[in-house]
């Protein structure tokens, strides 16, 4: 009966390291999934079209989750120089991280910029739900956006949102 153990047990180990030589041999620097986790190299990005909420001219790549369903997401969005966000809100907390270029905030209904607070790269801003603000940039500037889904942006003045303009 112990010989009978000792080979199932030298026959399972041989199944996983033959399972294990199978997989694909990921490589530093691309993107690949692994159990529990994926990684998103930069330089692997696949931009796009910014969505439809935000005026013309940024660009997103979602890197987890998915903005449209419930349940939380990382989106990164890249804006041109001199790109603007009328003031809105959204009905869940928003946590942005400048990760290049500059980002200006500011806080209400009405657009202010002498009351806007300048973030550099690494600065980091949340907004809690329904919380009134505005963005700018004044050069190109790629920022990370983490929050919980569906995503939405409700622009103070219905004539500012992009998807009333057809």
């Amino acid at each position: 009966m112990k010989h009978i153990v000792i080979a199932a047990a030298l026959i399972a180990g041989l199944a996983v390291a033959q399972d294990a030589a199978k997989k694909p041999e990921t490589k530093p620097g691309h993107d690949h999934a692994m159990a529990g986790h994926k990684v998103s190299s930069a330089k692997n990005l696949q931009w796009g079209p910014g969505p439809a909420a935000l005026p013309a001219g940024a660009q997103a790549v979602v890197l987890e989750g998915d903005p449209k369903q419930p349940g939380e997401f990382t989106l990164r969005l890249k804006f041109p120089a001199g790109y603007k966000i009328p003031p809105h809100s959204h009905p869940a907390i928003e946590h942005v991280t400048v990760l290049s270029g500059e980002a200006n905030f500011g806080m209400g209904d009405k657009w202010d910029e002498s009351k806007g607070t300048k973030l550099s790269a690494g600065d980091f801003i949340y907004m809690q739900p329904g919380q009134k603000h505005y963005a700018w940039t004044k050069v190109e500037t790629v920022i990370q956006l983490h929050g919980q889904g569906p995503w939405q942006v409700n622009y103070v003045n219905p004539s500012d949102d992009p998807r009333n303009k057809k």
